[in-house]
């Protein structure tokens, strides 16, 4: 399996719309509760969402959010209707009247439209998900260091099974034949987590602990080819918690096998694709991808990077997290071969003069070469602390950052910092070499 055609794919058509992020600090968004409508024949959604913020600053005059090709219907907030500017991506609400410091409010947008990207559509297999661009589908700030709770109503086909961002709340049934399933995801992550996904699947349930584990498929896969194709996740939600020093966030874990091309991380479930479940079939250490996803809900989604400068704090640790569970499952030469992998994709880049700091200002504008340096230099250099720092400094120092730095979003400095307190000296020499490139 090509373990970087999907996600190449979906992280360049993300990062490209990040050029126009909306900008807001004078607002700190808090909460969005959101009614989706997705269309599967016109391949469209149709929505409402109410954006709650907090002013940051003295009388503020606008809120700015990302919309995506979105058509805007109306905004308003209490009884007032507000005035709205699209342009492009963007989406300019004026407020109705000053607000002071601190004050709260919210904004209801009604909207429609058919997203380029963010929403895959199976209208033959009766099949929808999200993948990363949120405001395709969702006017929000599209920004990794803006967390927000989410609470969804996803208006669905009654004949499908759908997965969420959090706990299901409740589902009804609507007079024209579709299903209201509300959802709710109380802890405040970035809007590129949230998501959803329906289907006629298959629904299997195990527990592990305090967690249900849950396993949603085609009904072409049988019960048992499931439960095989999953069978280790269990033990790896012991190994990410235990070298996090955190428990795993939610009460529940979705992994969907979706048509496509399908390979994204959302806050409590992902999305794979069919292909990964029969790869998986063959050969019982085909677990990469599925790995990798997993590890995201520690190192990216919980622990994010503060803007996409820094984004080998998620793809690079998430990485070498899949390794180190390798390494935990089927041993040391597992863990060495991945290790190897990642170097040796590296080395290339080096060899043609393509190397660069992993911290870098134009990530906007992500190089296939950029994409493989973030993931597999970010590994292959965490691989080379841990052999620096040795087995005891080196985990409790990776379990001092992810402890710390839990819920928030992060930067480089932070990683040092954790590593440094551990290690009882500064890693300046280190970090200058392999991170920043300062020295050769």
């Amino acid at each position: 399996m090509n373990k970087y055609a999907g996600l190449a794919v979906l992280l360049l058509i993300g990062f490209l719309t990040l050029r126009g992020a909306a900008q807001n600090a004078a607002f700190d968004v808090t909460a969005y509760d959101a009614e989706i409508r997705p269309e599967l024949t016109s391949r469209s959604v149709r929505g409402k969402v109410a954006v709650a913020f907090r002013a940051l600053t003295e009388n503020p005059a606008e809120i700015t959010l990302n919309a995506g090709a979105l058509e805007i219907e109306r905004v308003g907030s209490g009884g007032d209707e507000l005035a709205f500017e699209k342009s492009g991506a963007l989406l300019k609400i004026r407020l109705a009247r000053p607000l002071r410091k601190n004050a709260e409010l919210t904004v209801t947008i009604s909207y429609h439209g058919k997203p380029k990207y963010g929403v895959e559509f199976f209208p033959e297999k009766n099949q929808a998900y999200t993948i990363f661009s949120t405001s395709q589908w969702m006017p929000c700030v599209d920004a990794p260091d803006d967390r927000a709770v989410f609470r969804l109503t996803l208006i669905r086909p009654k004949n499908v099974t759908a997965a969420a961002n959090g706990r299901l709340l409740g589902e009804t049934a609507l007079a024209d034949g579709t299903v209201a399933s509300r959802w709710e995801e109380s802890n405040p992550v970035p809007t590129y987590l949230f998501g959803f996904a329906f289907g006629e699947f298959k629904d299997l349930r195990q527990r592990r602990g305090a967690v249900t584990l849950r396993y949603l498929a085609d009904k072409s896969f049988s019960d048992d080819e499931l439960l095989a194709i999953f069978r280790e996740t269990g033990g790896m939600l012991d190994f990410y918690e235990n070298k996090a020093g955190v428990r795993y966030p939610s009460k529940t874990y979705t992994q969907i096998l979706a048509a496509g091309d399908a390979e994204q991380e959302m806050s409590g479930f992902t999305a794979l694709n069919e292909d990964y479940g029969r790869e998986v079939l063959k050969d019982e250490k085909a677990l990469w991808l599925g790995a990798h996803e997993f590890a995201h809900q520690w190192w990216g989604n919980m622990v994010t990077n503060r803007d996409w400068t820094h984004f080998w704090l998620n793809e690079g640790l998430a990485n070498f997290m899949t390794a180190a569970f390798f390494e935990h499952r089927f041993g040391r030469a597992a863990y060495l071969s991945e290790i190897d992998r990642y170097r040796q994709s590296y080395e290339k880049l080096r060899a043609a003069g393509r190397d660069k700091s992993l911290v870098f200002p134009d990530w906007n504008k992500p190089t296939r070469d950029d994409r493989h340096l973030v993931y597999d230099k970010g590994a292959y250099v965490a691989h080379l602390l841990r052999e620096e720092l040795g087995e005891e400094i080196f985990w409790r120092g990776f379990r001092e950052y992810t402890r710390k730095n839990w819920g928030k979003s992060v930067e480089t400095a932070d990683f040092q910092r954790a590593m440094e307190k551990a290690a009882g000296r500064g890693l300046a020499d280190f970090f200058d070499r392999w991170v920043y490139l300062k020295k050769s």
